[in-house]
């Protein structure tokens, strides 16, 4: 008895099914390209650009955390000045900058400041 009405359901299916499913599959996957992977691209691109453009007497955070002064800049690396004294100098990736804070910033606010 209930052979004969599963068989029936069955012969009823939605003839549309196999088109709402690739609709589904493209919809997440447009979700995903912009939701996750278009804004990591374009915080890279920024990163990049901000490596890019780092020069000597630039202010630089690390991602230890640590506050210094770019002294040396080569290809992939940075010689980078802590703190007041002169003889704390390290040598380091360019990647390991997360901020920067150029030379003629500071001087340009505080020179806006005391107007």
């Amino acid at each position: 008895m209930f052979n004969g009405v599963l068989l029936e359901a069955g012969t009823g299916a939605n003839p549309y099914g196999g088109i709402i499913m690739v609709v589904y599959v493209v919809l997440i996957v447009g979700f995903l390209y912009f939701f996750m992977i278009r804004p990591q691209k374009t915080e890279q691109k920024k990163k990049n650009a901000m490596l890019g453009n780092l020069e000597i007497g630039d202010s630089v955070l690390t991602t230890a955390g640590f506050y210094g002064t770019i002294i040396d800049v080569a290809d992939d690396t940075l010689i980078v000045e802590f703190g007041n004294n002169r003889n704390c100098r390290i040598p380091m990736q360019k990647s390991a900058v997360v901020q920067v804070e150029k030379a003629g910033a500071a001087t340009e606010e505080s020179n806006s400041s005391s107007k």
